[in-house]
């Protein structure tokens, strides 16, 4: 990581890196990356660094790291992305949270510089980046566009450069379709690493779950090869060597009727770049995946209406008609679509008797104009990223544009559940080959 490099060797100052944040936040033409972000305490944040022996200094020393602002940061108020959750954490009652969530904490003792708390679509429930309340997030790079969601200020905080990597959250795709949409890397970590029963028990601390069924943290970031040093400071996901000869499955052409042909481009650029890497690229059979919308959805939508039960009626049509149906599912009704969400996890663990890896589009759409109607477009991104959620997989989101292909097109790369590790010296080793090194 070179900013990395240049901070250990004090040729960059935290200060400066701070001073740069300063100057790119909150950068998109819709000034809304950071739902909070303070000039002041960031600069101390940044002094309190400098003052640390080098000896003690963690591994992400000065480097700038946004947060989802639906992670507790001691000193601010957690949105959730929702101006009613705003005013409750707000009230004399509770002034906010006076201790850091346990993401805050694992940043601070790898010596980040947490920049700010960024957007997200409300209650992290879409995938499109629109919030009525605080403003869609537009991209820093291309005001028509939104970033996508629901880590919309994240995918921005890393795009502007405010940040070098941004936590998010992925419950259905929520790093992985906005890191395709802006052209950056997207990690989503194991289910099993980053739950409440994992390796990383602490991740959800303090932190706002949506559907804990599926949810699980990672971030966004525009280089691949910072990927791995990440995760390893953040989350202990042990450094690799890269795998060779890996058995990549991809998802036949029939499964991609609806993806832009500028998707159908980058997927097959793709395909032909692994193959030339010495990966064994094959199709697997995507039958057993029909129905799983109606599995995930149904699930979520019971879960987060738990969550938020009590306070439907403050949040907007789409999201509070969602909470009202996921509310009204019997138990029975739930019984059925957990024994077909256990039977469709074995099948999918069953591919990786075959494969390494698994790979297809992360959505197939290339952009989402802003101020269009996105409605249709939750379903029809969901069904290329709700697989590997409902697997609990570890997942790579990889940009087009990293191999010469149309801006807002990427791929998503799998691995078995707990391949964190293999998945990310992997997707490392791909970013090597591209700059040569």
């Amino acid at each position: 990581m070179r900013l990395q490099r240049a901070l250990a060797a004090g040729d960059v100052t935290p200060t400066a890196v701070a001073a740069e944040t300063i100057a790119r936040a909150n950068g998109n033409a819709s000034r809304n990356t950071y739902l909070y972000f303070d000039p002041q305490p960031l600069m101390e944040q940044a002094q309190t660094l400098e003052s640390i022996p080098p000896a003690e200094r963690g591994p992400l020393y000065g480097v700038p790291i946004s947060l989802k602002d639906c992670f507790d940061l001691a000193g601010t108020v957690t949105t959730c992305g929702s101006r009613f959750y705003a005013e409750q954490a707000a009230a004399p009652a509770d002034s906010g949270p006076t201790t850091d969530s346990g993401m805050a904490r694992r940043l601070r003792q790898a010596g980040a510089l947490i920049t700010g708390k960024t957007h997200l679509h409300p209650l992290a429930y879409g995938i499109t980046g629109q919030n009525p309340e605080y403003g869609d997030c537009l991209q820093p790079r291309d005001a028509t566009l939104l970033t996508g969601g629901s880590s919309s200020g994240a995918a921005a905080s890393v795009q502007e450069a405010s940040a070098l990597a941004a936590i998010g959250t992925d419950t259905g795709g929520s790093v992985r379709v906005p890191a395709a949409l802006c052209g950056l890397v997207g990690y989503r970590a194991s289910h099993r690493l980053a739950a409440p029963q994992g390796q990383f028990p602490d991740a959800w601390t303090g932190a706002a779950h949506l559907a804990p069924s599926f949810d699980t943290v990672g971030f966004l970031l525009r280089d691949v090869r910072d990927a791995a040093p990440i995760a390893q400071a953040l989350f202990g996901v042990p450094l690799q060597r890269a795998p060779l000869g890996l058995r990549i499955g991809v998802v036949p052409a029939a499964f991609l009727g609806d993806c832009e042909p500028e998707v159908l481009a980058g997927f097959d650029a793709w395909q032909q770049r692994l193959t030339a890497m010495g990966a064994q690229v094959e199709v697997f059979d995507t039958e057993p995946w029909a129905g799983t919308m109606d599995i995930f959805a149904g699930i979520q939508a019971h879960e987060a209406a738990a969550i938020h039960r009590g306070h439907f009626e403050h949040f907007e049509a789409s999201i509070r008609d969602r909470l009202v149906w996921g509310d009204s599912l019997s138990p029975e009704t739930l019984d059925g679509l957990r024994a077909r969400l256990a039977g469709f996890r074995a099948g999918l663990l069953r591919l990786f008797s075959s494969f390494d890896l698994l790979m297809l589009p992360a959505a197939p759409v290339s952009r989402l104009p802003a101020g269009a109607d996105h409605a249709g477009a939750r379903s029809r991104i969901l069904r290329y990223t709700t697989p590997f959620s409902m697997g609990g997989l570890p997942a790579v989101s990889l940009p087009g544009e990293m191999i010469g292909s149309a801006s807002g097109t990427g791929v998503q790369i799998a691995a078995a559940p707990n391949e964190d590790a293999m998945l990310l010296a992997f997707a490392s080793s791909i970013g090597a080959e591209d700059s040569g090194c």
